[in-house]
């Protein structure tokens, strides 16, 4: 009979908290009518300072044809403009329209409420926002190590 661990696997609680959270998101932003891609997509260009769609791609956590795909569509529905940028003609960067930037606006409210309601009902003091990139940085910086074999020095 297999034996149980004692505790699930960090990548299966991470798992399931992001699919959980991103239900909840979603759930959220369907009350202003706007998709978490497009959050993200929104998000990503709200400072104003136009950015490229390989750093929007990056943000957005999707890969380029599928973004330029929901851009397309976030064009066709005002949100966003294209604009070549003036440092090199080659690249195109994406701003906000006016009202891309209302939605944003309301979005990021409904968004930032329900996080906030989120982590003062687990008592999160800030701690998840700094452990979560300081563990991406982590298994960044560590090579793999195959199963039952030690580190190689």
């Amino acid at each position: 009979m297999p034996s149980e661990p004692s505790s699930p696997d960090l990548d299966h609680l991470l798992s399931h908290a992001e699919r959980r959270v991103g239900r909840r998101l979603a759930a959220v932003l369907a009350e202003e009518n706007c998709s978490v891609e497009e959050w993200r997509v929104l998000s990503a260009i709200a400072d104003g300072q136009g950015h490229p769609m390989s750093e929007i791609a990056d943000h957005a956590l999707m890969p380029a044809p599928t973004l330029t795909k929901l851009v397309d569509r976030m064009v066709a529905g005002n949100l966003v403009y294209r604009r070549p940028d003036p440092d090199d003609r080659r690249r195109v960067l994406l701003h906000l329209t006016g009202r891309g930037r209302i939605l944003h606006q309301r979005a990021a409210h409904r968004a930032h409420s329900d996080q906030s309601r989120l982590l003062n009902a687990i008592g999160d003091q800030g701690e998840l926002a700094r452990l979560l990139p300081l563990l991406a940085a982590t298994i960044d910086g560590l090579p793999a190590v195959a199963p039952n074999r030690p580190p190689q020095r």
